[in-house]
């Protein structure tokens, strides 16, 4: 009897070994794999060539390339501010996104309502200033990359005027405006820069009648804070010269192209969605510039000297160095376009002064209109 319970045990001991690991392989091949992260991207206006929504849309191309199948993303583009912006994220938001980054600073209150109501998503507001539990901020110092533009504009103007075409007057545009005009008046004490406001950040045919206009009223080289590429296409047209913004834009303006402003975007969305994947996400804001990668100057156009372009680049390594800040007053101070003190000799701005700016500096003509 102990023979046969004993020739058992043996035959039930070689069983248990031989299936123990047919079953395990078969456990771990149902396992489910972990999903991977939905994230979502509004745009505020059509994917163009070149502009403020290509740079993040090749942003998010950058989380698809370094993430592969850990992530799936999705965009809804040409999304304008307000109550479309609200009624966009919040579908996204139901349709189980985990997160959503709004670039764009009128998406800023809509983002933080639809967040109010979907506290388990983590949204991303880009160029937005207030945070939440579950609402990060991001920036980038674009008015480090207008200085240095500005410095080539100054070397390259012959009429000693520029023009401007911005969309509105809120801080950002004006750190641009006014580091442009600092930076230009940097080499050229003469230097002045006419301002056209658009109220309107994507209208290419208004944003060509302004290019059109400054260049009339003598402007030789043109700067811009809208979405497209009308001023550059424009300043091409009448031989004239241009910075870019947002993106190199050579292929509309071969010959007027300065040089290029760009922001990147593809290293910290990438960063964000993989908190969000292990768990790591907070609700940050970030502000970074030259030093960090986030803004940088180049595709320097035909027409720009070599000596121009080592100045420029030059100056640039100086600034990841902070060794060169735009707000920052040497022996004189600086003045706004209505002779008040703005920045003592030897200050600077703070971030807080920076991120509140309310006024022209000298040298712009026009006004917070």
């Amino acid at each position: 009897m102990y023979k046969n319970l004993a020739a058992r045990g043996r035959s039930a001991l070689m069983a248990a070994c031989f299936f123990t690991p047919l079953v395990t392989h078969q456990a771990a091949l149902a396992a489910p794999a972990t999903p991977p992260v939905k994230a979502a991207f509004v745009y505020v206006a059509p994917i163009t060539e070149a502009g403020w929504v290509r740079q993040h849309e090749q942003g998010r191309l950058a989380v698809e390339a370094a993430l592969g199948d850990r992530v799936k993303t999705t965009y809804v583009q040409d999304v304008p501010e307000g109550a479309d912006a609200e009624r966009v994220i919040r579908d996204l938001a139901q349709q189980g996104h985990q997160i959503i980054f709004t670039p764009s600073f009128g998406y800023m209150e809509p983002t933080l309502k639809v967040a109010r109501e979907f506290p388990q998503v983590k949204f991303e507001s880009v160029t937005g200033y207030k945070t939440a539990a579950n609402v990060a901020v991001a920036n980038a110092r674009y008015y480090e990359g207008r200085y240095l533009a500005g410095i080539a504009a100054g070397r390259l103007s012959k009429s000693h005027v520029a023009g401007y075409v911005a969309g509105f007057p809120i801080p950002e545009v004006l750190q641009g405006l006014n580091a442009f005009t600092l930076g230009m008046r940097s080499v050229d004490p003469q230097a002045s820069v006419k301002v056209v406001w658009l109220n309107a950040w994507f209208d290419p045919p208004r944003e060509r009648d302004a290019a059109m206009t400054l260049m009339n009223q003598g402007a030789d080289v043109l700067a811009f804070h809208t979405g497209s590429s009308a001023v550059m296409a424009a300043a091409q047209e009448r031989g004239k010269l241009a910075v870019a913004y947002h993106s190199d834009m050579r292929k509309v303006a071969p010959q007027a192209q300065i040089l290029a402003v760009t922001h990147e975007w593809g290293a910290y969305y990438t960063a964000r969605v993989k908190a969000v994947a292990d768990g790591s996400w907070k609700p940050t804001a970030l502000w970074g510039g030259v030093r960090e990668g986030m803004i940088r100057v180049g595709d320097f156009g035909p027409q720009v000297p070599q000596a121009v372009q080592n100045e420029v680049l030059a100056r640039q390594k100086d600034m990841a160095a902070g060794r060169l800040q735009p707000f920052k007053a040497g022996a004189q101070p600086v003045r706004d376009n209505q002779g008040h003190t703005v920045i003592e000799p030897g200050q600077a701005l703070s971030d807080e002064q920076i991120l509140n700016l309310n006024w022209l500096v000298e040298g712009v003509q026009g006004s917070l209109r």
